[in-house]
């Protein structure tokens, strides 16, 4: 199946190798086994080049890694070990190692890799972050079987965590609606988007942002398609919508600029792996839908 189509946007589980197998719990790595490595560095993943494309590296766990990060084993590629590990941000990187932007403007990480990445950092911030029950504070503990952590002295289970987020393209005759934040690349633009609030619908959600984010009011929500998004654990849930009426005022505490562009006219775009950019993609056949 060519990418992108809706169901195999890259971090969605379609994106994944044909021999990659997800570990139905973690599993235990045993001493000096060849794995390939998911390696974490902030924002980065750690690559190194074979034939002279980006791979995950591979071997015994590396020596340079921290005592107190102990690695991840959530998968099998290939009949591989694939474990997950973080590296610290201060560390300078063994020869023939690249730090490459996870979530880069530019698309450097071939989507299978960013895919099978984007799980393990999704695992590893999970198990980084849950230590403790957020009923009695006690420890949690790892069950033989499943993702989730059960409290021993209280009973509570905790599962890793789904944060969802409703992402719309707003149209308006040939136009749609794009907003900038000021933290982005120079002159990129891209949809209205932000997370579900208690005792709200996803269609809900998106009308609230629109309007939250740029001042206008939009109607004919409707879903179009959802993506995993590992930063550190979002689901991006796409919608396509009509302007309805208002007009433009931007949320001076996110957004910097919101306007309405032509789509023959378009400004600098989100990155082809993002939900984002396959909504713009597709805006010109739901013209008239």
């Amino acid at each position: 199946m060519p990418y992108p189509e809706q169901i195999n946007l890259p971090f969605n589980r379609q994106a994944l190798p044909p021999d990659f197998l997800l570990h139905p719990a973690p599993q235990i790595l045993q001493p000096e086994a060849d794995c390939l490595w998911v390696l974490l560095q902030g924002g980065n993943l750690l690559l190194h080049s074979r034939d002279g494309l980006p791979a995950l590296p591979s071997g015994p766990c590396p020596t340079w890694l921290p005592e107190d990060r102990a690695p991840l084993c959530f998968a099998q590629l290939n009949g591989w070990p694939v474990c997950a590990a973080a590296v610290p941000r201060d560390l300078t990187l063994p020869k023939g190692l690249t730090a490459e932007p996870f979530n880069a403007f530019q698309e450097t990480i071939p989507a299978d890799l960013m895919t099978i990445a984007g799980i393990g950092k999704h695992l590893l911030h999970w198990q980084d972050s849950n230590r403790h029950c957020t009923r009695c504070g006690r420890l949690l503990e790892q069950p033989a079987t499943g993702w989730g952590k059960a409290c021993s002295a209280c009973n509570t289970e905790q599962y890793p965590p789904i944060h969802p987020c409703a992402i719309v393209l707003i149209r308006r005759d040939d136009q749609l609606l794009m907003i900038r934040k000021p933290e982005w690349p120079q002159g990129r633009y891209s949809l209205v988007a932000g997370f579900l609030d208690v005792g709200e619908s996803l269609e809900e959600c998106a009308i609230r942002e629109a309007r939250e984010e740029s001042g206008i009011t939009i109607k004919n929500v409707r879903y179009i398609a959802s993506q995993a998004w590992p930063f550190p654990s979002q689901l991006m849930v796409g919608f396509v919508a009509d302007y309805a009426y208002g007009d433009i005022k931007v949320d001076d505490r996110e957004i910097e600029d919101a306007r309405w562009f032509t789509v023959g006219s378009l400004p600098t775009l989100p990155a082809r792996r993002s939900i984002a950019r396959y909504l713009i993609d597709q805006f010109g056949s739901l013209i008239g839908s």
